[in-house]
């Protein structure tokens, strides 16, 4: 019996990728669990292996397409049947052959039996002739092939209707069993939505089941998710369609397909800007007596698997910061009008790959040492740059911190990510000569620009003050970095 691989799960909140490669083709012999495709995520690429062992009779997906959980990938022949599809072939070949030869013979007898129609009606013409009813048998026999030849009609366009029904009922219900699928695989049981909808709620942080369909038979759209979400921040959260002119008129162009990373940090990144009413401090925190601690310690920490950067302290900082500023590490409820305070501390740390920009996360930061945390750092960012990362490495956070020193800068407005209500941003280290009233003197200090973004629905300004000058005044005294550490 034929057997048809079928697209697994890819991760808690993915239920769709993009093809990267074809492993297989048509004739292959393969194994149980080996790899057939590749899928490329919004989390990460992985290899989906079959589920059974056999000859691969037919593909069904080729490199750049979009497949869902559920959908067919491949078929494994039945037993007996010949690995590259030819005796199939051979034989529609054969049975198409057959038809037409049947076609024609019909077609043949059709013609000798209009022949000897005439010839009798022109012997019957000849015998019949001079006689007064003559004109009216010929009259009669021209309405009887008249008549024959509209029943004949109507019986063909009675015939092509009912194909075209047959076809159009045939593609309600692959649509209706599409949708189905879809609908079952949300997360959601019981509500009926659209794909593209249950995208925007789990962007949106939204219950399917909150929110009331107004598409046929109660589906949930689209447009239903916007207007909830709109309703959540006191607007539509929909943005203005803006029309792309033709730039071919101006000179030579290229397009090119977004990846799945791209595509979910475009959506995000819009989503968070509408959503959220940003405010961006800054500040400059000097990380002299840090970096000594760092040169002090990295050896100990790459015996461990890691490497210890500023990027770990960051992380420990904040940890502290989020005990001392609740409002950090929380979520705003429009709707509910209540502040939604975490008592756990899980922080997202910005990972630049060739794909684009992932957000591991670290959980319980505040229950780890600096060691631990660099060694974990390290190994997440690997992860991300391999695109190994899983569902369950990627949710859950808090809040985020985005370095972007070793690549260049002075100083940076990170957005939110939404439903996170702050972020910190880290530019390039640089010495620079500061006054020392002590010594009353210049002095060369090693200083780290800091950007802290937060929602202003929640924090005002005076609080993102003081929770960038706490960061700036554990990282200038080194004790208080460290503490609990």
């Amino acid at each position: 019996m034929a057997k048809e691989i079928k697209l697994p799960k890819l991760s808690e909140d993915a239920d769709e990728g993009t093809v990267a490669e074809v492993m297989i083709q048509e004739g292959d012999t393969i194994e149980e669990d080996e790899s057939v495709i590749a899928v490329e995520s919004d989390k990460a690429t992985v290899e989906v292996p079959s589920e059974a062992a056999g000859t691969v009779g037919e593909v069904k997906v080729s490199e750049g397409d979009t497949i869902k959980t559920g959908d067919v990938i491949a078929v494994l022949e039945e037993e007996g049947q010949s690995g590259n599809g030819e005796d199939n072939e051979e034989k529609e070949e054969k049975a198409g052959q057959d038809e037409e030869s049947e076609e024609e013979q019909e077609e043949e007898k059709d013609q000798q039996g209009e022949q000897e129609d005439e010839e009798q009606e022109s012997e019957k013409s000849d015998e019949d002739l001079g006689e007064e009813n003559s004109d009216e048998e010929e009259e009669k026999s021209g309405d009887e092939e008249a008549a024959k030849e509209k029943n004949e009609k109507q019986e063909e366009d009675k015939s092509g209707e009912k194909e075209k029904q047959d076809e159009k009922s045939k593609e309600v219900e692959e649509e209706a069993e599409e949708t189905e699928e879809e609908t079952e695989s949300s997360g959601s049981e019981g509500v009926h939505a659209a794909p593209g909808a249950k995208r925007l709620a789990r962007e949106s942080g939204l219950n399917l089941e909150d929110i009331a369909g107004t598409g046929p038979d109660g589906l949930v759209t689209g447009d239903d998710v916007k207007e909830a979400a709109g309703k959540a921040v006191g607007k539509k959260a929909a943005a203005p369609s803006l029309e792309l002119p033709d730039f071919s008129q101006w000179g030579s162009v290229e397009r090119q397909s977004l990846s799945e990373i791209r595509k979910v940090t475009a959506r995000q990144t819009q989503g968070s800007w509408q959503t959220v009413p940003h405010v961006t401090q800054f500040d400059e925190a000097d990380v002299s007596g840090i970096e000594e601690y760092i040169g002090q310690h990295q050896g100990e920490v790459e015996e461990q698997g890691g490497k210890l950067t500023i990027t770990a302290v960051l992380t420990k900082v904040i940890a502290n910061a989020l005990h001392r500023f609740p409002k950090f590490n929380a979520s705003i409820d429009m709707e509910a009008e209540e502040v939604i305070l975490k008592k756990y501390v899980h922080i997202g740390i910005a990972v630049n790959t060739d794909e684009g920009l992932l957000v591991p996360i670290v959980r319980d930061v505040d229950q780890k040492s600096i060691i631990e945390l660099a060694t974990e750092i390290t190994g997440l960012a690997e992860k991300a740059r391999n695109k190994d990362l899983s569902g369950e490495d990627m949710e859950g956070g808090n809040f985020i911190i985005s370095n972007l020193g070793g690549i260049g800068g002075t100083q940076f407005t990170p957005v939110i990510f939404y439903p996170q209500v702050a972020i910190l941003g880290a530019s390039e280290m640089t010495t620079r000569p500061v006054y020392q009233k002590e010594t009353e003197s210049f002095q060369p200090v090693v200083t780290l620009p800091l950007s802290l973004s937060y929602d202003h629905r929640l924090i005002d300004g005076a609080e993102g003050v003081r929770f960038l000058r706490y960061v700036r005044n554990a990282l200038e005294d080194p004790y208080k970095a460290l503490l609990g550490a």
